[in-house]
């Protein structure tokens, strides 16, 4: 039986597409220790909503005040920033009137006021909870800085695919450039494209669906148990 395994960067509350990666994984790696990108816009610390009816980015910041290179799992979120309350109040404000609002808004309140100062660990502990709340096994999930794998880009991701016991490597639809298949066949590991075609579903006060957003939002217009079977029963 071929061992399915998708390996990422652990996100700031992702979007559908990330935790269909998961659903459809039997392991999946939050890649904690490769280099964080030090400038521009990164999916680390940063999503989309619908903020004031607009789609907006929220952000953590991230102190970037250093020299040199840092992996994620190295990057601290900025201290005495409010960021935290702020984007508490923003959802609460915008999310009000949502039809599962009360219940999501109650799970997610305390993941998005964690006061973890670590960007890494913030996420990871976010998405593992969010991954539970759905129903579906969290012992799947593991980290690359637990695992003693070697070399660099194509390599590296053959490297953790196989230390994991992974046969097949599950590789997103935008990363169809990245991945050398020739690199893949010399370890022995099959591709998977994961092909998905995000889902169209309702949306309060939304003429045109809003593709792309953060979970929050898909949870707060469908609820856990719509969300959980929708991701449950995509194709991959």
């Amino acid at each position: 039986m071929s061992n399915i395994v998708a390996i990422h960067q652990p996100n700031f509350f992702p979007w559908l597409g990330y935790f269909d990666k998961i659903v459809h994984s039997d392991i999946f790696v939050f890649f904690d220790d490769v280099q964080f990108q030090k400038k521009g816009g990164t999916w680390s610390n940063r999503v989309k909503l619908m903020i004031g009816g607009e789609t907006k980015w929220v952000t953590a910041p991230v102190n970037r005040d250093y020299h040199g290179h840092l992996t994620i799992r190295e990057m601290q979120f900025k201290l005495d920033d409010p960021w935290r309350e702020k984007i508490l109040k923003n959802i609460e404000i915008s999310y009000r009137f949502h039809p599962y609002f009360n219940e999501v808004f109650e799970f997610f309140a305390p993941l998005i006021l964690n006061p973890e100062p670590n960007m890494a660990e913030y996420n990871i502990y976010s998405v593992t909870a969010i991954v539970q709340r759905l129903g579906f096994d969290v012992a799947k999930l593991r980290r690359s800085s637990d695992l003693n794998h070697e070399g660099s880009s194509n390599d590296l991701l053959c490297s953790v695919t196989r230390l994991v016991g992974g046969s097949t490597y599950m590789c997103g639809g935008g990363a169809d450039g990245y991945q050398d298949e020739v690199v893949f066949k010399n370890h022995g590991i099959k591709l998977k494209h994961q092909n998905f075609t995000h889902p169209v579903h309702s949306q309060l006060r939304q003429k045109d669906f809003v593709g792309g957003l953060s979970i929050i939002d898909a949870a707060m217009n469908l609820g856990w148990d719509n969300l959980g079977q929708l991701l449950k029963s995509s194709k991959c």
